[in-house]
């Protein structure tokens, strides 16, 4: 699994990693790390609207999101 660190990073930085990610890992499961509640949201739209699922995991005040597709 390819992990994205995106913890204290604004958008649309951790965007455009998650899809540089999606890029250079085609097919791979990738475990996204986020700080920021707009980044999640943002990440999970933008996943989405890929055709691509998303689960959500919230630990204290950081999330990670698992892609797969």
């Amino acid at each position: 699994m390819y992990e994205v660190d995106a913890r204290g990073l604004s958008c649309p930085e951790p965007l455009m990693l998650v899809s540089d990610a999606l890029k250079s890992h085609p097919g791979e499961k990738l475990k996204v790390l986020v700080s920021e509640p707009h980044s999640r949201t943002n990440v999970e739209k933008f996943v989405k609207s890929r055709g691509l699922t998303v689960l959500v995991k919230e630990t204290g005040s950081e999330f990670e999101l698992t892609i797969e597709g």
